[in-house]
């Protein structure tokens, strides 16, 4: 699926760059090289870096 069809960002791109990169939407649309055009993108994109780096976090136990 295109989160952001004006730069052809797919959500699996989308998803590995916010795994390696921090910062909002914007920042991670840099990583790749583009930046928002029409913005209307942004807010779903924002969405699904937090929702990758949370899946990623790592996990900790207590001792």
């Amino acid at each position: 699926m295109y989160v952001c069809v004006c730069n052809a960002i797919r959500e699996a791109e989308l998803r590995e760059a916010a795994r390696r990169t921090c910062g909002t939407a914007e920042s991670v649309y840099a990583a790749l090289g583009k930046r928002p055009d029409c913005r209307q993108c942004l807010d779903e994109a924002d969405e699904m870096i937090g929702e990758e780096r949370l899946r990623t976090r790592p996990q900790t136990v207590a001792a």
